[in-house]
This record gives C-alpha cells, sequence and structure tokens, in this order.
C-alpha cells in the first residue's frame, strides 16, 4: 500500500477537493519531487506550498504517521530537511531529529485505481495488462520500448565493463569471456562464464596458430576431451589428452573444470559444450572474434561472416550479435566516449530480426507490434525487470492500465 501511495504522489493522483493538513491548513503541491529509490527522503527537491509559505525540500511518505519512528526518522539528520510528511493514516504528530515539527497531510488511494491495482497484483495471467494493450496509443507504447532498450544495453554494457575491471583493463579477455558465456545459449551460460575465466589468453596466444593445440587447451580446461571421441575418434582424442597434459604442465594452469559442470540433459547435439567448444577454438584461431575485428564491422552480414563456422545456423548467429557484439559495443562506446560504437549497437538490433521465444509470443498475441530484435530486447527487459517483480507501478504500461476508465 505505500507503494501506491508513493505512485498518487508522483504522479500527482490527488482528490479533487482541497488538500489539508491535520491541523487544517492548504497543502498546494507545485512539485512532488524527484523519486529518491536510494535511502534518505522518499522524494527529493520538492515544491510545496503549505498556507502562505512555499517550501522547498523533501518529502517523506508512509501508511502511517507512527511509521516516522518505527523507521528511527526522528533520530536521522537526512530526514531533517523535509518539509511535508504524507500518510495514508495520520495516527500521531511527527518530529525530526532537530526538533522542528512537520506538517503532515493524508490522503487517500482512488476507489478505481485501488481495483485496477488489485487486478494486476492478483491475477496470473501474463502479461498482467494484456486487456489493455489493443487500446494503447502505439508512440507511447514505442517510447516506453525505446527505454526499456536504452535500461537492456546499459545493464548489459556493465556487465561487459565488469569483466573488463576483473582483468585489469583487458578488453581482449572481456570480449572473450562475454563472447563464451553466450555460447552457452542460455542453459550452459554460466558454466562457459566460469570455463573462459580460467582461460589465461596469453598464454593460449602462444599456440594460436596451431588448431588442435587451441582445442587440446579449451577442451581440456573444460574436462571435456573424451567427449569428442564420438566426432574424432580413439587416436585423436588420446592425442588431444596427451598434448592438454603437456600444456597444463607447461603453463602450470589451473585444475580443468569437472564433465558434471556441464548441462546435456535436454540438450539438442549442436548445442552440446564440447561442440560449442569446438566451434570457440575455430573462431579464436582463425582470430575472427578479436575486439578489434568486431570493432571494424560495420554491417551485419561482416558481423555473420565473422561468427560463420561449421554447425552454427543463421539464427545462432543472430544471437550471438544480438547477446555479445552490441553489449561489447555499447560498452566500448560508452567507456571511451565514442556515439558511433553505441549508435552501431541500437542499429544493428534494429536491422535483425526479432528474438522468438514465448515473452515475445505472449505481447504480440495481446496485441502489441514487435518488429526487430531491438523490441524483442526491450521486452524481455520489462519481463525480468518489471513484470516478473510486479512492478507495475514503475512500468508505462502499468500506469496507462491503473488510469484506463
Amino acid at each position: 500500500m505505500e507503494r501506491l501511495l508513493h505512485y498518487i504522489w508522483k504522479h500527482k493522483i490527488l482528490p479533487l477537493k482541497s488538500l489539508l493538513t491535520t491541523d487544517g491548513q492548504p497543502v498546494e503541491v507545485i512539485d512532488p519531487g524527484m523519486h529518491n529509490h536510494d535511502q534518505g527522503p522518499d522524494f527529493f527537491n520538492a515544491k510545496v506550498r503549505v498556507g502562505e509559505t512555499l517550501w522547498a525540500g523533501n518529502v517523506e511518505i508512509h501508511l502511517k504517521s507512527s511509521d516516522w519512528y518505527r523507521h528511527g526518522h526522528h533520530t536521522d539528520t537526512a530526514y531533517d530537511n523535509t518539509i511535508l510528511h504524507v500518510v495514508g493514516v495520520a495516527d500521531g504528530e511527527v518530529e525530526t531529529a532537530s526538533g522542528k515539527h512537520l506538517p503532515q497531510v493524508q490522503i487517500e488511494v482512488p476507489a478505481s485505481l485501488m481495483l485496477h491495482y488489485q487486478e494486476l497484483c492478483r491475477t496470473d495471467d501474463y502479461p498482467r495488462c494484456h486487456r489493455m494493450i489493443p487500446h494503447l496509443d502505439p508512440l507511447k507504447a514505442h517510447s516506453w520500448m525505446d527505454a526499456l532498450l536504452a535500461e537492456r544495453l546499459e545493464e548489459r554494457s556493465r556487465s561487459v565493463l565488469e569483466r573488463l575491471a576483473a582483468f585489469n583493463g583487458d578488453w581482449e579477455q572481456a570480449t572473450f569471456i562475454t563472447l563464451c558465456r553466450n555460447f552457452g545459449f542460455g542453459l550452459n551460460g554460466d558454466a562457459f562464464e566460469r570455463w573462459a575465466r580460467k582461460i589465461p589468453l596469453p598464454a593460449v596466444g602462444k599456440h594460436r596458430d596451431s588448431l588442435f593445440q587451441v582445442e587440446a587447451f579449451f577442451l581440456g580446461m573444460a574436462g571435456l576431451i573424451d567427449e569428442v571421441e564420438s566426432m574424432r575418434g580413439e587416436k585423436e582424442t588420446a592425442s588431444l589428452a596427451q598434448e592438454f597434459a603437456f600444456l597444463h604442465h607447461k603453463f602450470q594452469l589451473d585444475a580443468p573444470m569437472q564433465k558434471s559442470d556441464w548441462k546435456y540433459l535436454r540438450t539438442r547435439p549442436g548445442n552440446f559444450p564440447h561442440v560449442r567448444l569446438l566451434q570457440i577454438a575455430r573462431l579464436y584461431h582463425d582470430g575472427t572474434v578479436q575486439l578489434s575485428r568486431l570493432l571494424e564491422a560495420a554491417e551485419i552480414a561482416s558481423l555473420r561472416d565473422l561468427l560463420r563456422v561449421d554447425g552454427m545456423t543463421d539464427a545462432s548467429r543472430n544471437l550471438l550479435i544480438i547477446n555479445t557484439v552490441v553489449p561489447i559495443l555499447y560498452a566500448y562506446g560508452a567507456s571511451h566516449r565514442e556515439e558511433r560504437y553505441m549508435e552501431r549497437a541500437v542499429s544493428f538490433l534494429e536491422q535483425l530480426p526479432l528474438e522468438t521465444n514465448y515473452i515475445i509470443r505472449q505481447w504480440k498475441a495481446c496485441g502489441l507490434t514487435v518488429d526487430s530484435a531491438a523490441d524483442s530486447q526491450a521486452l524481455i527487459q520489462l519481463k525480468r525487470k518489471y513484470c516478473d517483480r510486479l512492478d507495475c507501478l514503475r512500468c508505462r504500461f502499468g500506469y496507462e492500465y491503473l488510469r484506463s476508465k
């Protein structure tokens, strides 16, 4: 309920009758302020007129007045600049740590708003707001999707930058880890990232001109050399094991992963981890997925050629562009203040076909227009960061639903 009070205050969904403080002074909300999602008062830099006085400062919102004391705000100087206490139930007076008496205003949740909010929270349907989507202004819908796409790109680029920081600014290592994670195609993503973090690229680079040695290195560190016997035969598998033993000793490598670290159940043969590792080895040996090559590729066709390897479908290459190349370009552009790379990342998503999964099918079924990978990435962000968290109050679709007749 308190979140709903925040929502009402933020969007100024206030009663038509005049607002009054608990001691009878008129209140005019000029600016509700900036919503604060971190520690401190709920809204910063608000402007309200109480009686004849115009106040500028912070606003705190609680379900009950007594929550002010229950949360310890009366001893916290961070709340001294609070100018108004907004509550659902006024059950007492409040003071700041400096002893200032705070004016309070009690607001009610409109019945229709409460009804719609309860509908959103209680339904098991997905999307919860589906009945409103066909009536939504397409411009409003795609404005929100543009914002969601920006959120997703920022979030995914942060993951790249975290890998970069973990390896002391080594962009090649961060690129390699990002690529390998996405070769897991969801099911084995975590395992591929753990594996990639164990690979010392400077050591592998000394043998980059030998595909056989790169394969021995990669399969050996994954603990999956035995899995290629059906593809390569017993003799070559034994040679790979022997070569890895030599490389492991030469470079004093960490302990390899175990086969049990990888998921094979309900995985198609073309997506088996050892098959994907052989593809990564080929790409690494050919040097096609180095950062410089990705930065140079200005066209989708060029990227598809870079990622072309036996057994890799067009759909899989598209996913690698969406999940690997786009975040790397965006992160590189952001960190180097090179907007052209960020713009290219967005352009690639707009050119690529939309992803096919149940999230996209559900949104299309309720009437939302979805045309490209840019749209599908936006809707994946919406599902994971808003719908799954029942955070309809921060969603613009949720806002339209709540205010619908």
